[in-house]
């Protein structure tokens, strides 16, 4: 099995990438926010979880260990695939899901895409004594409340609207500098906008 690629970028696509080593060419399925910081042409290194099928072979790639472990830790609960294990991780930090299994948080659990009442719970009835060691004493959040992968997000959005990237980065840059208080992406999009708006 293939667990990490380590090669030249050749190619990115809105949900793969292509990573050439030594003339071979692998296509990744990636989220938004592993996408983001690969750039066609230079070096890469991502964690790999190999999905074998009787009609296919594929690679799903994360920034680190971490995430790809969870990838395949979520796809031990009953009807979740690869698409809602990778959701899942592009809009919660891994020790934040790790906590809400260990915790029985399916509130949490229920903000992934896919993922309601019913399958939160099975999540936590098949995941709650394989999840490992989790820190109880607070509930990680993420930088800000914000979910992971906005600035992707809310980049992707205002290009779509007809503004440059170079644009759209620098709206991104004073959302962060100003804290502003945004914790949804919808949200953080019509801030960006209001504050190009300005411009």
């Amino acid at each position: 099995m293939i667990a990490q690629l380590t090669g030249t970028v050749a190619a990115v696509g809105e949900a793969y990438a292509v990573v050439d080593v030594n003339g071979v060419g692998y296509a990744v399925h990636a989220g938004a926010h592993t996408l983001a910081n690969l750039k066609v042409g230079s070096e890469a290194v991502l964690a790999i979880s190999t999905i074998v099928r009787e009609d296919s072979i594929t690679l799903h790639g994360f920034n680190t260990a971490e995430e790809r472990d969870l990838f395949e830790l979520l796809q031990g609960a009953q009807k979740i695939g690869p698409r809602i294990a990778r959701d899942a991780i592009e809009s919660l930090r891994p020790e934040v899901i790790r906590h809400a299994i260990a915790t029985g948080d399916t509130t949490t659990l229920s903000r992934i895409p896919g993922v309601g009442k019913k399958s939160a719970e099975r999540i936590v009835l098949d995941l709650a004594d394989k999840v490992g060691p989790v820190d109880l004493g607070g509930v990680p959040k993420q930088a800000g409340g914000r979910p992971g992968g906005w600035r992707t997000q809310v980049s992707q959005g205002l290009q779509a609207l007809g503004w440059t990237a170079k644009e759209a980065d620098s709206a991104i840059e004073q959302l962060d500098a100003e804290g502003a208080d945004g914790t949804d992406v919808p949200t953080l999009l019509k801030q960006a906008i209001r504050l190009l708006g300005k411009r």
